[in-house]
């Protein structure tokens, strides 16, 4: 019996070590990256992620939804969050600030992001909150923390990596899936604040 609850015990030993292993991974800042989309003239929107170093989900959303902003003359800047420290915000009508879930929570980069950088005054907020299956309690946290630092939230959404984002699609790959939502989501916003 000793041997038994020996073997139990190191098991959530190396189980929970393997955890915060990966946690501390994937909760990284990753690399800096930036996009320009759309004219110089429109409303400018700034779109700031932090790279998921297993799928490029959050990448592929926020360029999807920044396309869509782009094709209704909006000046678009998609960032990674190491790029977006030397971007001046002042310039900026709307972030959109993009959220992986770790642990049933938004990333650290993100978080600390908006700590660092919170929403600047009539500047607009949109929330995208990205998951594996359940973005729930991280998109609540994540609204919180926007109108917490001042943020006026404009808009919230969020996909799952591999839980179904609309069920009338079920053939599709679900990336796909989520990227053309992204875009849908970027044109209705569009025409909200035209």
């Amino acid at each position: 019996m000793k041997k038994k609850l020996q073997y139990l015990l190191w098991t959530i030993a190396l189980v929970a070590i393997g955890w915060m292993g990966l946690t501390l991974y994937a909760e990284s800042n990753g690399p800096s990256k930036e996009w320009n989309l759309g004219g110089e003239h429109g409303k400018k929107v700034l779109v700031v992620f932090d790279p998921d170093p297993f799928y490029n989900l959050d990448e592929q959303v926020c360029i999807s939804f920044a396309k869509a902003l782009a094709e209704k003359e909006f000046s678009v800047k998609v960032v990674t969050v190491a790029a977006a420290a030397d971007i001046d915000h002042n310039k900026y009508a709307v972030a959109v600030l993009c959220a992986n879930t770790y642990n049933w929570r938004p990333d650290w980069a993100i978080t600390s992001y908006i700590k660092e950088h919170p929403p600047q005054e009539n500047q607009g907020i949109v929330a995208i909150t990205l998951g594996a299956g359940s973005t729930e309690w991280s998109q609540e946290n994540f609204e919180k923390l926007i109108i917490g630092n001042g943020g006026k939230l404009l808009g919230s959404y969020s996909s799952w990596l591999w839980r179904p984002n609309d069920e009338r699609r079920m053939t599709e790959n679900n990336i796909d899936v989520a990227v053309s939502m992204a875009y849908m989501w970027g044109t209705q916003f569009a025409e909200k604040i035209k």
